[in-house]
């Protein structure tokens, strides 16, 4: 009795001293406080004499908006551009945009978000050397872009594309066709928006005087419904086209439209494919040749065209083809003659390579066992290349330079973590955003030459102070062999684990396609949630299995069309691992994931349910027939062709092998993956008489937030990992609190 008296009292007197110096992460700091928010740099652009850049400041005490110009070598601020609170036509403004000559600037105002990257709003051109401020329509449209030679403005109101004359004020309506749900000119439709990550389909030539776009015909296309259930009495619905695999797409076409004659020209060129995407337009340096990126539906065919604007003649000068997919490729660079810069997977990893303008390899840049994961642009006067890839290991990110004939490679970032550069215009500067597992986000000024620090912009110091006030533990990166693979992983274990002890496990994945989550980077939210919960002692795991990204395209490409198979078997059989260490209790072992992560985590419960106690699925596809075209056949071709890799790996079909405990959640609102995967889910668990905890949260879409939405949410999981993982973590804690109140007394 003395002995167990004297370690209450040794227990007592240093939970205090912990107490006074370490605070408990709590849901409220994470999700309604903002207690761990980082300062960061928003729509940095760096100005034309390659000196300086601007940045958006936002002012909190007036609530008004500034373009700010700093130079780069003192990072001082040289100048306010322009202050919403000196412009009585806007309060407040949320992005701009300069002209080619940076004498004026768009501004945007009243966005309303349409999916996940389109927005409506009203937009101003404010001329820099006036003050001069004009609307460029009362309605609220999409896209307006600046001409180079900046005296004309290009954007689409009503699924029609319009140009405005800003010297004459007068506006000029290009196409005439638009219809909601019908046609669409120079926007993208609901699918190429979100899997082809665009929205504005046309471009302006270099000689401002024509502009090719893209028209989508959805007619066919089948619509699907969403109701909004809002505050009114009756709910309204929200009707749009949706092509899910195998389901017809958008008719697209290509056109040039010549502002001298008004006409507007149909670009043909000869495909060998009938249904196909065009996902990427843009104009050379030439101002009659137009380049457009084709691929056919299957998506392993890209083909490279050049268009001759003058003659309306094409010109295929690059075909790529794989056995899996193309990527398509957003690094497309023109240099003065006309060759030009692209990256590819076609040696099996990455890179950069360097053609002629009739399509001719030139050389091949980058080499390696690694991935080139960014493409920052190319200095003419110095002949140089700079980007940003992984071959410091997998799950980091470095900065490098390297001659345009693939000689005098250099790396540019010293500390090891992630890298992420912002190059002034003449490349003689970057703005390096640097982060790690345990270094919040760093901003410094480095010379593009070197890449030796100039001085530190912004360093989070004040964040990483406030985080040391709170326990938390380190997230500690490794391998795991599974499958003949060493897979990366992280662990969080609790600040005061004893490997004498058993903990719960708990894993978190996403698993899809080129997709990584194990990466050495600072703390998102999820990461504050995972120190939460191992301060209420479990430990948390992440494993990056077969079919994620930067370890090479044979390793993410070994899912094809078997989206599930090779991921469930990586999850289950690490799950199994982990539970054979000594300090995890391989009888609560739990898994969650968002999106395709609610996919995996499902059939990881279902398919491993003698290793996974419970799991959560958040806004999971339950069966890829319900998803869309683009994203869906890439990995899987059609249904029509491929129903047993669509079925066998659907969690609708395993749903009777449920025996643990499943918590499903969606938003009513979610346009992407919808709520039909959920109530089909929910339908055959029902059948199946399986019980199961579910919430749906109205009108949220696919990210479920808004208001105190994503608190409630994270409270709801963190309750149902208590109630199921935890049960001998408060059986010990009830009993210790007991024990206590005895010796007290």
């Amino acid at each position: 009795m003395k002995h167990i008296k004297f370690s209450f009292y040794v227990c007592f007197f240093v939970t205090i001293f912990l107490s006074a110096q370490s605070n408990k992460i709590t849901l409220e700091d994470i999700w309604k406080d903002g207690t761990f928010r980082t300062e960061r740099m928003d729509v940095l652009h760096s100005m034309n004499n390659g000196q300086q850049y601007s940045v958006l400041n936002f002012n909190r005490e007036s609530k008004s908006t500034s373009i700010d110009i700093y130079d780069y070598k003192t990072l001082e601020k040289v100048k306010t551009l322009v202050n919403s609170s000196n412009l009585e036509a806007i309060p407040y403004f949320t992005d701009y945009t300069f002209s080619k000559d940076e004498q004026q600037i768009i501004l945007a105002t009243n966005e309303k978000a349409i999916y996940r990257r389109s927005a409506l709003g009203n937009y101003y051109v404010y001329n820099v050397k006036s003050g001069s401020l004009d609307l460029i329509t009362e309605e609220k449209i999409q896209e307006p872009t600046f001409s180079p030679d900046g005296k004309k403005v290009a954007f689409v109101k009503d699924n029609n594309l319009y140009v405005k004359d800003l010297g004459a004020s007068e506006i000029t309506q290009v196409t005439s066709d638009g219809e909601k749900n019908k046609i669409i000119n120079g926007i993208t439709d609901w699918v190429y928006e979100e899997e082809f990550a665009f929205v504005r389909a046309f471009d302006w030539n270099a000689d401002s005087n024509k502009i090719a776009f893209i028209r989508f015909d959805e007619t066919n296309v089948p619509e699907f419904s969403m109701d909004v259930y809002g505050s009114e009495l009756y709910q309204t619905q929200q009707v749009f086209k949706y092509p899910k695999a195998g389901e017809v797409n958008s008719v697209v076409s290509l056109h040039i439209y010549d502002m001298n004659t008004k006409a507007i020209n149909e670009v043909k060129v000869d495909k060998g494919y009938k249904d196909f995407y065009i996902p990427r337009i843009e104009w050379t340096n030439n101002a009659d040749v137009l380049s457009a990126q084709y691929m056919n539906r299957y998506q392993n065919e890209l083909d490279l065209w050049m268009i001759n604007a003058k003659t309306n003649t094409s010109n295929l000068v690059l075909a790529e083809k794989d056995k899996a997919y193309v990527d398509v490729t957003d690094n497309l660079t023109f240099l003065k003659d006309n060759s030009f810069i692209w990256t590819s997977e076609k040696d099996g990893y990455n890179h950069i390579y360097h053609y002629d303008k009739k399509g001719n390899l030139i050389n091949q840049v980058t080499k390696g066992n690694w991935e080139v994961t960014n493409y920052y642009g190319y200095d003419e006067k110095n002949n140089t290349i700079f980007y940003q890839s992984v071959e410091n290991g997998s799950i980091n990110r470095d900065i490098y330079s390297i001659k345009l004939n693939g000689r005098n490679k250099s790396k540019l970032t010293k500390s090891e973590g992630t890298n992420r550069a912002s190059f002034s215009v003449d490349f003689s500067y970057f703005i390096n955003t640097f982060s790690s597992a345990t270094t919040p986000p760093e901003y410094t000024l480095n010379s593009s030459a070197s890449g030796n620090l100039i001085k530190s912009i912004k360093d989070n110091d004040k964040a990483a102070q406030k985080l040391s006030n709170y326990i938390t533990s380190k997230k500690e990166f490794s391998t795991i062999n599974v499958n003949g693979n060493d897979l990366n992983m992280w662990m969080i274990k609790p600040a005061n684990f004893d490997a004498s002890k058993t903990y719960p496990l708990l894993m978190y994945q996403y698993s899809g396609p080129g997709s990584q989550q194990v990466a050495n980077r600072w703390n998102s939210a999820n990461d504050y949630w995972y120190q939460h919960l191992a301060q209420e002692g479990y430990i948390i795991a992440c494993v990056d299995g077969r079919g994620t990204g930067f370890k090479g395209a044979d390793f993410k490409k070994i899912t094809q069309n078997e989206l599930g198979k090779y991921e469930v078997e990586d999850q289950i059989a690490a799950a199994k691992q982990l539970g054979e260490l000594p300090y995890i209790d391989a009888s609560r072992m739990g898994i969650w994931g968002w999106s395709f992560g609610g996919f995996m985590s499902s059939n990881c419960l279902f398919k491993g349910n003698d290793v996974f106690k419970m799991a959560i699925a958040v806004a999971p596809v339950s069966s890829w027939r319900f998803y869309d075209t683009i994203y869906t056949e890439r990995y899987m071709t059609t249904p029509q062709e491929n129903a047993s890799g669509y079925d066998e790996n659907s969690p609708i079909n395993h749903a009777d092998k449920l025996k643990g405990d499943f918590l499903l959640v969606h938003g009513s609102g979610d346009d992407n993956v919808h709520l039909q995967n959920t109530m089909r889910l929910a339908e055959a668990l029902i059948q199946a008489d399986k019980q199961f905890d579910w919430a749906v949260y109205p009108d949220k879409n696919h990210g479920i937030y808004g208001g105190n939405t994503r608190l409630h949410l994270y409270k709801k999981m963190t309750h149902f990992i208590h109630e199921n993982l935890g049960d001998k973590i408060q059986k010990e804690d009830s009993k210790e609190i007991t024990n206590e109140l005895k010796i007290k007394e």
